[in-house]
């Protein structure tokens, strides 16, 4: 664990994923900044925008740009500085590196070499638009959409089938021509857009797919967008099949009338007042 004393002599070397804020400055931890200022070398996306973070809190570590066009052709420069016993830190330009940012390609080729890789927990847009959507806990994370129109659509029709929240990042670009699709897929599901989180014009747009409209110009700053979990309407008006009722006169000799109900509900769309007075029916008839 790193601390706010902590000597750089004490550092495990290694790789360090380093999250760094989404927006607001004033979220970054104490435990990066102090990491951050012993680290030989910063692996960043883009340097002109690390360099304000770093600038902010005096951080003055060298600087290697690792983007996802160099991160191959860097490889083996980079593990070459880990051997070294250097400490080596990987940021991206907002949030948690390897999330839908550069950073698989390195990770992955460390641990192959046997070099530590230690993650710093911190901000990411991820788990902030899933906190603030008040939907499931239960989420999958796709990231970024395709390029192209055809594979956006079968991918929306895939991920329709499943009962998860789901958490898209959207560029303002893009926006206004995914929303008909979202319409289209996720229809009467809620939706929750975040734009600009932490930053000073943050908001939250909250809707229900089916009559979303979209923006009448381009919003600024990235998306992050969340969808709920489907939500299931039992049919009552479903009648008991000869299948349940088998099962039920099968099950009336060891379990209880309400064991019963629940048991057949769980598994069919028929009411439990349906599925109990049948119970009663059959036990009557005795």
């Amino acid at each position: 664990m790193v601390n706010p004393k902590s000597h750089k002599s004490e550092l495990k070397k290694g790789l360090y994923l380093v999250p760094t804020p989404i927006g607001n400055l004033g979220d970054i931890t104490i435990r990066a900044i102090e990491l951050l200022k012993n680290s030989d070398f910063i692996l960043c996306e883009d340097t002109r925008v690390s360099k304000k973070l770093l600038d902010k809190f005096k951080i003055s570590a060298s600087l290697i740009p690792n983007h996802k066009f160099n991160e191959t052709k860097n490889l083996t420069k980079i593990i070459r500085i880990l051997k070294n016993n250097d400490i080596v830190s990987l940021i991206s330009d907002a949030g948690t590196p390897g999330v839908s940012d550069p950073g698989a390609v390195l990770i992955n080729e460390c641990v192959k070499q046997n070099i530590d890789v230690i993650p710093l927990p911190g901000p990411s847009a991820v788990t902030t638009a899933i906190s603030v959507s008040g939907f499931s806990e239960k989420y999958l994370f796709y990231g970024f959409f395709p390029e192209k129109e055809k594979i956006i659509m079968d991918e929306l029709k895939k991920l329709s089938s499943l009962n998860f929240c789901l958490i898209f990042f959207v560029s303002p670009k893009k926006i206004n021509k995914i929303i008909p699709h979202l319409n289209t897929y996720f229809k009467d599901r809620k939706i929750l857009i975040c734009r600009e989180i932490s930053k000073y014009y943050e908001e939250y747009i909250r809707s229900v797919l089916g009559n979303l409209k979209t923006f009448k110009t381009e919003p600024k700053g990235e998306l992050t967008i969340v969808i709920s979990e489907k939500k299931f309407v039992k049919n009552t008006s479903q009648m008991l099949s000869e299948s349940d009722k088998k099962n039920i006169k099968i099950m009336l000799n060891k379990l209880s009338t309400k064991e019963i109900t629940n048991i057949i509900n769980q598994n069919s769309n028929v009411s439990k007042k349906e599925i109990y007075e049948y119970c009663l029916k059959l036990k009557n008839e005795k």
